[in-house]
C-alpha cells in the first residue's frame, strides 16, 4: 500500500502562518541534509502540540535538526544529557535555601525552556522518566507541595541510540504512550554525504554551526497555526477509518489471525488523537483543507510504532511493529 502523502494541488489560500511554516522547513533542510522525515515529523509535533521520539545511530543530525528549529522559532531551548547518575531536579530544578532572607526559593531546572532535547532518554532512571512524564502530559512540574506550570510553547524531542543498550532503562509504555510520534532515522546515501561534508565544512571556515534564518517564526505564529490545523476538514469517513485502524490493534482477529498472534496489546485513544492531527498537520503543510486516507496511511506508522507491543514469540521470530503496521495498513479498509 502507497504510504506516501500525494502531491494535490493547494486549494486553500496561503495564510501567513503556513508561509511561516514553509520558509521554516525550507530553511531546515538546508541545515539538515537527507533527513526529510526528520524534519517533517518536528513541523508536525510542533504543529500538532505533540512530543517526538527520535531513534538512530549516532551522527545522523538528530541534536542539529532540534537546534535548528529553535534557530528558526522564537523560543528557548535546552538540551539536557541523560545518564544514569541523573536526578529528577536536574531537570524540574530545586528548592534552595537563601540564608540573607532566611527561606527557600525555587531555582528552576531546564524544563522551563520552549524546546527540550532530551538526549539520550533511556539512560536515566526511571524517577527521572516520571518528572519527565508529568511534564509532557500535564504541562507542569511538581517540587514538594508547589506545582509550577511550564511554557505554552512547550516540546520535547527526546532521543535513543538502538546501538546500545547495556546500562539503559527502556521506557515504560505510559511514557511512551505520552510521545506524539516515534521517527527512525537511517544513514544519507553516498551523494548526501558528499553534501553534508560540504555543508561542515563550509560552517567551519565561517566559525559558525548554523546559518541565521532570513525569519523567525514567532509563537504566534505558531499558535495561529495550530488554530489553523485544528480547523482543516476531517470527512466522517475518514474519522472512522482513524479509529478502525486503531481498534483492529486491539482487536486484530477479524483482520488477520496471524496479526492477532503477532500483537499483545494494542494502542491507546491517544494514538488516534496523534493521528488525526498528525494527519491534519500534513494536510495544512500541503496547502489543502481537508484530511486524505493517504494523510492518515503517512503518519500512522509513526504514530502507532511506539504504542504497540509484539508478543514474544513474534519478537524472537524477527516481527516488528513495522511489520504489524504494514498488515494493517493493508487489511483495514480505506474510505
Amino acid at each position: 500500500m502507497n504510504t506516501t502523502t500525494p502531491d494535490y494541488p493547494p486549494v486553500i489560500a496561503t495564510s501567513g502562518a503556513l508561509a511561516s511554516f514553509k520558509s521554516l522547513r525550507n530553511y531546515l533542510n538546508t541545515q539538515i541534509l537527507g533527513q526529510p522525515k526528520l524534519v517533517e515529523s518536528l513541523l508536525i509535533a510542533l504543529l500538532g502540540d505533540g512530543h517526538l521520539l527520535v531513534e538512530g545511530p549516532p551522527g545522523l543530525a538528530k541534536t542539529r535538526a532540534i537546534k535548528a528549529l529553535a534557530n528558526g522559532l522564537e523560543c528557548e531551548f535546552q538540551r539536557v544529557q541523560f545518564t544514569p547518575d541523573m536526578l529528577p531536579s536536574d531537570l524540574t530544578g530545586s528548592d534552595i535555601y537563601r540564608p540573607e532572607q532566611g527561606s527557600f526559593q525555587f531555582q528552576r531546572g531546564p524544563l522551563f525552556h520552549n524546546l527540550i532535547l532530551a538526549d539520550e532518554i533511556n539512560r536515566a532512571p526511571a524517577k527521572v522518566q516520571s518528572a519527565l512524564l508529568e511534564a509532557m502530559g500535564e504541562h507542569q512540574i511538581s517540587v514538594g507541595m508547589a506545582t509550577y506550570p511550564l511554557p505554552r510553547l512547550f516540546l520535547v524531542m527526546a532521543t535513543q541510540n538502538p546501538l546500545e543498550h547495556e546500562g539503559t532503562y527502556p521506557l515504560p509504555e505510559a511514557q511512551l504512550d505520552r510521545f506524539m510520534l516515534h521517527t527512525l532515522v537511517d544513514y544519507p546515501d553516498r551523494a548526501t554525504t558528499r553534501l553534508i561534508m560540504d555543508l561542515t565544512r563550509r560552517e567551519a571556515q565561517d566559525g559558525r554551526e548554523l546559518l541565521v534564518p532570513a525569519h523567525h517564526v514567532t509563537q504566534d505564529a505558531v499558535f495561529a497555526a495550530r488554530r489553523e490545523v485544528l480547523g482543516i476538514t476531517l470527512a466522517d469517513s475518514v474519522a472512522d477509518y482513524i479509529a478502525a485502524l486503531v481498534d483492529a490493534t486491539r482487536r486484530p482477529a477479524p483482520y488477520s489471525e496471524q496479526l492477532a498472534q503477532w500483537l499483545r496489546w494494542g494502542a491507546s485513544p491517544r494514538a488516534a488523537i496523534a493521528i488525526e492531527r498528525g494527519a491534519r498537520a500534513l494536510a495544512w503543510l500541503a496547502g489543502r483543507d481537508y484530511v486524505s486516507p493517504e494523510d492518515v496511511q503517512a503518519i500512522a506508522p509513526d504514530a502507532l510504532r511506539h504504542r504497540l507491543l509484539l508478543d514474544y514469540t513474534a519478537q524472537a521470530r524477527g516481527t516488528t511493529a513495522q511489520n504489524c503496521i504494514d498488515e494493517l495498513l493493508r487489511l483495514v479498509p480505506a474510505p
